[in-house]
């Protein structure tokens, strides 16, 4: 029993608030990520460090990129529809 893998309800661990990414560095194929928030005085503080072996970042980053583009899907799908856009020239009467 001492080689199971944890059941799905196990708790994940910490939750980390970030208003971005204070510092990065690579070191020994390891990732080291310095997450920031804006503290009490509005400059930013660490909030966390996220630390990722440098072989997985690269699929980390395509999950990332592949959230951000179903989040602005359904952005667009939740905006009104766009005016047409207006010609480059027009007259009036007809003319």
């Amino acid at each position: 029993m001492d080689n199971q893998t944890p059941p799905a309800s196990a708790p994940l661990g910490a939750t980390i608030f970030a208003d971005g990414l204070l510092d990065a560095s690579v070191q020994h194929g390891v990732v080291r990520l310095t997450l920031g928030r804006l503290g009490a005085d509005n400059k930013p503080v660490p909030a966390g460090l996220l630390v990722i072996p440098l072989v997985q970042l690269a699929g980390l980053t395509q999950g990332l990129g592949r959230l951000m583009q179903q989040i602005e899907a359904k952005i667009k799908e939740a905006a009104p529809a766009a005016p047409e856009t207006p010609p480059d020239s027009f007259t009036f009467g007809g003319r």
